[in-house]
């Protein structure tokens, strides 16, 4: 296990190199100033998503498809994840993830806007949609589009199933001295009741669990961010300096930690919001909309939340409690940060862990579940959600930097065709947004 721990990590380190962050950031820079800086329709697009009401074709609202995407992106990722780019690249990794995700409105705009453009009808009335299906019929590359889902399908046991499962799993491990395979029961026999029922009782699911799970988290980190007002104004200013200055203590020298913060504060931020990963336009695509402008504002609103908002706060807490050069990492980081604070602390942490991490291994069952649809048909379909229920209990029991690495690099193979076809069918993005954005 060692030894397959290394490789990976080794991997990891090549794909996730420069080449790579060049080509996310590039994109996300690229698709922002090419139309116009959208994200000044940001707020716009808040009010627009919580619209419940049936328009167009399409499976579900655009409250469903919104809130079924911020359940698969508002995970563990948003805690542990911080918490593991913070260990590793100093407290400067919270701007780079902050960027990230400023920039990454545009690009999961543009996603949005190629799913609902280029998706399809089943046999069944059912849609289908996302990247497999522009590459397929935008850019007419069949091989591209299966080399997507295919990543997609296999990506999702990690970065939606497995990371999710093992988080929490050793949170409550280390607080309630709980083995994985109870808290892996608990999960797995949960996760079975919803997905079975297909993408309308995720969605039912998600709009009742999602607004609160945020509210609670959001709440819970302003509160322990008051309760330590006295130091926050220091840890802005550690935050926003180590972003172009690195921190010593990380990376040995000045250089070291400036590269490891904007490595794992891009890493993670992908991770997180799923910018140009091409994940949530797959849900996206199953929205009623009467034109791809209007749903792909509302998903462009779930990187606002996911990361502008929860990993930004999630981060600032961080930093603020002191832990962060203690040596501690992934969970053990954030338990240590929220337990400074006796009683509430430990809830939030504990409470917010659980829904973020049940929420999305729903939502990425939809993901991967399309994605093996696209490669072998409707009748895949309950096989995998079955598969998708074991490999809950798999992650609840196996190590911590094994599934982290898996996620990361499986990111990295989803990423690559989804950005190549945002960068050549960018040009239909923004001729839909021209015709659609005065009145979306």
């Amino acid at each position: 296990m060692h030894a397959i721990e290394t490789l990976l990590q080794q991997v990891n380190a090549i794909v996730w190199g420069p080449p790579m962050l060049a080509l996310l950031f590039g994109v996300h820079l690229f698709l922002t100033f090419r139309l116009g800086f959208i994200q000044r329709h940001i707020f716009r697009a808040i009010r627009l998503s919580f619209s419940r009401t049936r328009e167009g074709e399409g499976d579900i609202s655009h409250f469903g498809a919104l809130t079924t995407a911020l359940a698969a992106t508002i995970g563990t990722g948003n805690i542990v994840g911080v918490a593991t780019a913070i260990a590793a690249g100093g407290p400067g990794a919270v701007f780079w993830m902050w960027l990230t995700g400023v920039f990454g409105i545009a690009t999961k705009y543009g996603e949005a806007v190629l799913a609902i453009k280029y998706r399809i009808t089943m046999a069944d009335g059912s849609m289908a949609g996302g990247p497999m299906y522009a590459l397929e019929r935008g850019m007419k590359s069949r091989w591209l589009a299966i080399a997507f889902a295919a990543f997609t399908a296999v990506a999702a046991f990690g970065i939606g199933n497995m990371v999710q499962a093992n988080s929490i799993s050793s949170l409550a491990r280390e607080t309630f001295n709980l083995p994985g395979w109870a808290t892996g029961t608990v999960l797995t026999i949960l996760t079975a009741v919803v997905i079975l029922g297909g993408i309308r009782s995720i969605s039912r699911t998600c709009e009742k669990l999602v607004p609160f799970m945020a509210v609670f988290y959001i709440s819970g980190c302003l509160l322990l961010l008051v309760l330590r007002f006295e130091t926050l104004p220091e840890t802005l200013r550690l935050i926003f300096s180590s972003a172009f200055t690195g921190h010593a203590a990380i990376g040995g020298f000045i250089g070291a930690g400036m590269r490891e913060a904007m490595r794992f504060g891009i890493a993670r931020g992908l991770f997180s919001n799923e910018a140009g990963m091409g994940s949530a336009p797959i849900v996206a695509a199953a929205a009623q909309t009467r034109n791809p402008v209007r749903q792909a504002l509302v998903s462009a609103t779930g990187v606002f939340w996911d990361t502008v908002v929860v990993c930004a706060l999630t981060g600032i807490v961080l930093v603020n409690s002191g832990h962060w050069h203690s040596g501690l990492n992934g969970a053990l980081l954030t338990k240590a940060a929220f337990s400074d604070f006796p009683v509430i602390g430990p809830v939030i942490l504990t409470f917010g862990l659980l829904t973020f991490v049940f929420s999305t291994i729903l939502g990425w069952s939809y993901y991967g579940e399309k994605a093996a649809e696209y490669l072998w048909g409707k009748k895949v379909i309950l096989p995998y959600r079955w598969l998708w229920v074991a490999a809950v209990m798999v992650g609840s029991v196996i190590s911590l930097p094994t599934v982290w690495s898996f996620a990361d690099i499986a990111n990295a193979f989803m990423a690559i065709p989804n950005l190549i076809s945002l960068l050549v069918l960018s040009g239909v993005i923004v001729t839909e947004t021209r015709l659609h954005i005065q009145d979306p």
